[in-house]
Order: structure tokens, then C-alpha cells, then sequence
């Protein structure tokens, strides 16, 4: 057996935070040398020596944390949401002035969800209209949440040279057609029951494509936690997006 990755896991009193901390003492290449809550000294993260960090918080401390691992050396692995591109630039900025700095963002961590992205950016270029619906539990704190944001971004880029498709509305209800990024309407649905759903809906002359993707319990993430702390190491910098430890097209 080869050497164990040493892990710790903030935000572990949360429910990705608990499943977490239960994938990974049962992955026989980590060892779980922390685990705390978003109210605990971040310096256990230095006296346990740990390796990988994996962030499941809330936006208002996740800044302060990835700052504390950049400082210290220590992989982080993200799966708060609410980074915004001045957010990602300001992480940037920090892991280059730092050597061996390594953070991977990732809006969703599901193995589904990753390749809904990918289709639907292959998918974008041929299709005149598209729109994102998100659906998730009430209880999460963004609206829209970050995949629907990713999905809009990269739909965005694999559109950029195409003109816009015809929409003729002229009265509109505040929120009536969703929340746009980079131009792609999203709608956002909070109810209980769900857990994390989204549908790409893309439309052209005569059909339409539905890419659909449902995670029906937080175990449906783990998979993609535990691939994350493996393959952080073969990354540089800050990336958002876990295709990037994913051998997709490749």
C-alpha cells in the first residue's frame, strides 16, 4: 500500500461535511487526520499535518479558509458555493505568489452532473435557444445555485460567436424568465423533497434536446470528493470545474 493522503475535512458537523468525513475514513488511500467545523481554529489543519483540505462551508468564511491553506501550504478541495470571477481572480492572485498552490473548485462533484456540463458545451453551438432549470432543497443558500452558474458559462463560451436566437418578449414580470449568465436564462426552484436537480433545455427549428441530470441523495457526490483528494496533486493553481482531474476527450 502506498503512502495515505493525509485529509481533513471543515464544515464535517454539515451533511456533505459528515459524508465526507465517512467517505473518507473508508477510502483506503486517505487518512483523516481532522475534522472541523466552520467555528474551530483552522490550526488543527496545521498541527494534524494535513495534506488536503476538503471546504464544505458557507461563502461568508470560505475566503478566509482557502486563504489559511494557500498561506500553509495545503491542498484545498471546494465545494462551497458562491465564487464569483472576482472571487477566483483574488485566489489566483494569492496561489501565485505562493509556490506548489493548489485549489480545485468544484461546483458539483457528481459524476453525472460533470458530464451534463460537457454535453451540454458540446451541445451549445447547434442549437438556437437554451435555457437552465435548477431544482434543490430549500434549505440551500444560493439561488441560482454554482453548477447552473458553471453550466451557463460554459454554454456562454461554446456560444460566443453565435448571434442571439429570436425572443420577442416585451413585458416581463421581474424574475418572470429566470436569472441570465452569460446571457443563458436560469430558473431556480426551492422544494422540499429534492435534492439536486437541473435540465439544460436546448431548441432549434423543428426539436428540441433535454440534458437531465438528478442526484437523489449526497452520497451521489463522494465518488467525485474522493477522486478530487487523489488528483488535486496534478493540477497548478486555481481551477474551477472537476472535468480538470477528469480524463474527458482526453
Amino acid at each position: 500500500m502506498g503512502k495515505m493522503i493525509r485529509v481533513g475535512v471543515i464544515g464535517a458537523n454539515g451533511k456533505m461535511g459528515a459524508r465526507t468525513v465517512a467517505a473518507v475514513e473508508a477510502d483506503s488511500q486517505c487518512e483523516l487526520v481532522a475534522a472541523i467545523d466552520v467555528d474551530d481554529s483552522l490550526e488543527e489543519l496545521t498541527r494534524a499535518r494535513c495534506e488536503v483540505v476538503v471546504d464544505f462551508t458557507n461563502p461568508h468564511v470560505v475566503m478566509d479558509t482557502l486563504a489559511f491553506c494557500i498561506k500553509h501550504g495545503i491542498d484545498a478541495v471546494v465545494g462551497t458555493s458562491g465564487f464569483t470571477p472576482e472571487r477566483i481572480e483574488t485566489l489566483s492572485l494569492w496561489a501565485s505568489q505562493r509556490t506548489n498552490s493548489r485549489v480545485l473548485i468544484a461546483p458539483n462533484f457528481s459524476m453525472g452532473a460533470v458530464l451534463m456540463i460537457a454535453l451540454a458545451g458540446i451541445a451549445a453551438p447547434y442549437f438556437e435557444s437554451v435555457e437552465i432549470i435548477e431544482s434543490h432543497h430549500p434549505e440551500k443558500v444560493d439561488a441560482p445555485s454554482g453548477t447552473a452558474r458553471f453550466t451557463a458559462e460554459v454554454i456562454a463560451s461554446a456560444r460566443q460567436n453565435m448571434a442571439p436566437g429570436q425572443d420577442a418578449t416585451q413585458q416581463e414580470d421581474m424574475g418572470a424568465r429566470g436569472t441570465l449568465v452569460g446571457g443563458i436564462p436560469i430558473h431556480s426552484v426551492r422544494l422540499r423533497g429534492l435534492v439536486a436537480h437541473q435540465e439544460v433545455v436546448f431548441g432549434g427549428v423543428g426539436e428540441t434536446l433535454t440534458i437531465k441530470h438528478d442526484s437523489l441523495n449526497r452520497e451521489s457526490f463522494m465518488q467525485g470528493v474522493l477522486i478530487a483528494i487523489k488528483e488535486i496533486s496534478h493540477i497548478d493553481g486555481v481551477v474551477v470545474g472537476l472535468e480538470n482531474v477528469l480524463p474527458l476527450g482526453k
